[in-house]
């Protein structure tokens, strides 16, 4: 949410772009990571912009555009002391949040040495780390452009990735005219520069060239 109670953000601004680009009168519709794709299937939304992540699952059920905005796990720490791969992580103390796909990934790469502390949720694996308990966090970096506009001093800066895991948008399936324009409209805003200015203003960072590929 903005000052004026609006909602905002990278999907906010993607939604918008498609519809003043199809002449149509945005409906924003709020939904939670366990019922965005059934309001798909029931017809309670035409699209799904929500940091959906692609898998095969979710592929028997409903359709995906091509990949419009980038998300990666990754590790995170102070300016300055960036780490090159898994295995610098040696001797050194990373928060993370317990069950989740980056406890998964980072302890199946961090050396026995290395550190690793867990917490119960992100609010208290953040706050671990800006509260100087560990020198690390291994997290998402949507969730790191979060902090850097509340607090950019304080904001970590990536050291290296742990899982590259684009953002699609959810079409219901049997669409293909819907979807090929969804797609055109997503190249076309990586081509143009349009994406990439969302990238720099809500992600902090320019968009990766692999998004475009």
């Amino acid at each position: 949410m903005g000052t004026d109670l609006q909602p905002q953000g990278y999907d906010i601004d993607m939604a918008r772009y498609l519809a003043k680009s199809m002449k149509l009168k945005l409906q924003l519709v709020p939904v939670t990571s366990a019922n965005r794709v059934p309001y798909l299937q029931t017809d309670k939304v035409d699209l799904v912009i929500s940091s959906l992540g692609k898998n095969a699952e979710r592929e028997k059920v409903i359709d995906f555009s091509r990949a419009y905005a980038p998300f990666f796990l990754g590790v995170f720490g102070p300016k300055g002391a960036e780490l090159k791969d898994a295995a610098a992580l040696s001797g050194k103390s990373i928060g993370v949040t317990r069950g989740a796909v980056e406890d998964m990934v980072l302890t199946s790469v961090a050396p026995q040495a290395a550190q690793i502390k867990r917490y119960e949720d992100n609010n208290t694996t953040l706050s671990a780390y800006l509260s100087g308990q560990v020198q690390y966090v291994a997290t998402g970096n949507l969730v790191v452009a979060a902090i850097s506009r509340q607090n950019a001093d304080k904001a970590p800066v990536p050291s290296f990735m742990l899982k590259d895991s684009p953002c699609f948008i959810g079409l219901k399936k049997n669409e293909p005219a819907l979807k090929a324009k969804v797609d055109t409209l997503i190249e076309q805003g990586i081509k143009d520069g349009t994406l990439n200015g969302l990238s720099e203003k809500w992600l902090k960072a320019p968009l990766p060239a692999s998004l475009g590929a």
